[in-house]
């Protein structure tokens, strides 16, 4: 997948764009250095009253204007007043994105680390939504920003680039599945948008949300 396909996905379906980032590597740059990671697990979200589990379901808010549009940029929120998490918006100029729930670390690792707090759970670092967003340095300051597709851009701090996977993906590695914690109707099999490498120890544990039997 070269650098025209991976931005075209942009204005696809989430769905379509949550499978094809896996694999791909995302870099964070601040002014505390980089950190690069292989994307593991994502999770898609649709469209304003399609998708009963996505932020943007009911329209739009002052905290979730960055799901409206434009694409390629950035949606961050932060989870029960503690974890910030970060979002791919795509789906042309309707309001979706891919949540980034897990990434193995390529680069940065000891920067990642004093992030997390100082300790290293190895496989499990970027395990997670709020761990991942954590050790990459994504933060509510960079709600709506850009995202840089491909190697060639601005080298400058405070920069997210987002590059194709370095070899194919597998198609047979890739697993689908229910969102996790996602509440009601949109939590459950009716929705499986929820992808992930199978077998990769970094993909986060499984767990419903309220109202949801376990799948």
């Amino acid at each position: 997948m070269d650098v025209s396909d991976l931005d075209a996905l942009f204005d696809d379906h989430p769905t379509e764009l949550a499978r094809a980032l896996l694999g791909c590597e995302l870099t964070v740059t601040t002014a505390e250095g980089s950190v690069r990671a292989r994307l593991t697990e994502v999770e898609a979200y649709g469209d304003q009253g399609e998708d009963p589990g996505a932020h943007s379901y009911n329209g739009k808010t002052a905290r979730n204007a960055s799901l409206f549009g434009p694409p390629r940029h950035l949606y961050l929120y932060l989870s029960y007043g503690i974890h910030h998490c970060a979002n791919l918006v795509g789906n042309g100029n309707r309001a979706g994105g891919v949540l980034l729930r897990a990434g193995e670390v390529i680069a940065g690792r000891s920067l990642a680390i004093t992030r997390r707090g100082g300790q290293d759970t190895g496989s499990k670092l970027l395990s997670g939504p709020g761990r991942f967003a954590q050790g990459m340095g994504l933060t509510l300051s960079m709600d709506g920003q850009g995202l840089q597709i491909g190697e060639a851009g601005d080298p400058s701090v405070d920069t997210v680039r987002l590059v194709a996977p370095r070899e194919p993906v597998d198609a047979l590695l890739i697993s689908k599945g229910p969102r996790v914690g996602v509440s009601g109707k949109g939590g459950s099999v009716r929705f499986p948008w929820r992808y992930w490498l199978e077998g990769n120890p970094s993909v986060s544990r499984y767990r419903p949300g309220r109202g949801v039997r376990r799948q």
